[in-house]
This record gives structure tokens, sequence and C-alpha cells, in this order.
């Protein structure tokens, strides 16, 4: 039993250790765009995104039109692009495990995810009721579909964009310990 718990503690220092190198060379990405007014922008990127993809939604058929297509793939690629780098920007903050942040990182990271979380539950409720709405019409339920996995994504991205508005500028000597190792 010991001796399994040894196999498990040192897989999980491995992965950390990977993920600390992965954090390292993620945080010399784009190192003029670390300021709150990038993050900002793609904040608001990201939430255009969104509401074309939900625009998209709403405008969907049983034979897709050209609003649609344009809509639904235009919103993935503006809001799917804007969030990747909002990913990069936010750092170890939106994505790591609780235990490699410090107490105000891991009080923030918290924050934010339970307002966005409450948020995708209303979210989910207006699915719910859209498609309650439109359950007698022609694809009800594909129509009913599609708002809902607009707006799951909507929801999903909303502690990045949250964390991205909110964050302060970084520190320009937190990027003097980092190495290019």
């Amino acid at each position: 039993m010991s001796e399994e718990r040894g196999r498990l503690a040192a897989y999980w220092e491995r992965r950390l250790e990977r993920l600390d190198e992965i954090e390292r060379k993620r945080a010399l990405r784009l190192p003029t765009w670390r300021t709150r007014k990038r993050r900002r922008t793609l904040s608001v990127l990201v939430l255009t995104g969104n509401l074309i993809l939900i625009i998209g939604a709403a405008t969907f058929r049983s034979q897709p039109s050209t609003l649609f297509v344009v809509c639904w793939f235009g919103g993935c690629v503006v809001a799917g692009g804007a969030y990747y780098l909002l990913r990069i920007l936010t750092g170890k903050m939106s994505g790591g495990f609780s235990l490699r942040l410090d107490e105000r990182e891991r009080e923030w990271r918290h924050r934010v995810t339970f307002i966005s979380y409450q948020i995708l539950v209303g979210l989910m409720m207006i699915a719910v009721l859209y498609s309650l709405i439109i359950a007698d019409t022609e694809d009800g339920g594909v129509r009913g579909a599609m708002m809902a996995c607009a707006l799951l994504v909507t929801g999903t991205t909303l502690a990045g964009v949250i964390l991205g508005w909110t964050l302060p500028d970084d520190d320009p000597e937190d990027f003097d310990e980092v190495s290019p190792a």
C-alpha cells in the first residue's frame, strides 16, 4: 500500500514539475501584451465572439443559412482565438492547480469561478426556456441544442474573461525570475 502511494506521489511530483516547466515557457510568451488594456481588449473580443455565436444559434434553421454559417464559425474563431490568448495572459490563475497559486491568487480564482458558475446556471436556464418556447416549431430540438451549446460556450469562457478584465498589470519584476531555461 505504501509503495503504491509512493509511486503515486512520485507521479504527481513529475506532473507538477512538467506543469511548472510549461508555465515558465508560457510566461515568456507575449511579454508586451501583459497589460490590463490588452487583457480587457481580449475580454471584449471573447464576449463579442460569444454574442456572434449566440446570434448564429438564434438564426439556425433546418437548412443552415449563410448568416448562420458566418455567425457560428466566425464567432467560434473570434471567441476561440481571443480566449486562447487571454488564457496565456492570465497565466496560471486560469488553469493551474490551486496548490501552485498563492493565497491571493487562489482567493481571486475561487471568487471568479463562483461568479462565472452562477452566470452559467442562469445561461442554462435561458437555454431551457428558449428550448421550451421553440419546442413546437420546425427543428425546435436542434435549434434548442444549438442555443444551449452557444450559451454553454459563453458560460465556460466567463471565468477567463472576468480574470482578464479585473487583474492588474503584471509586475515586471515577476518576469526577472523567469528564465528561458
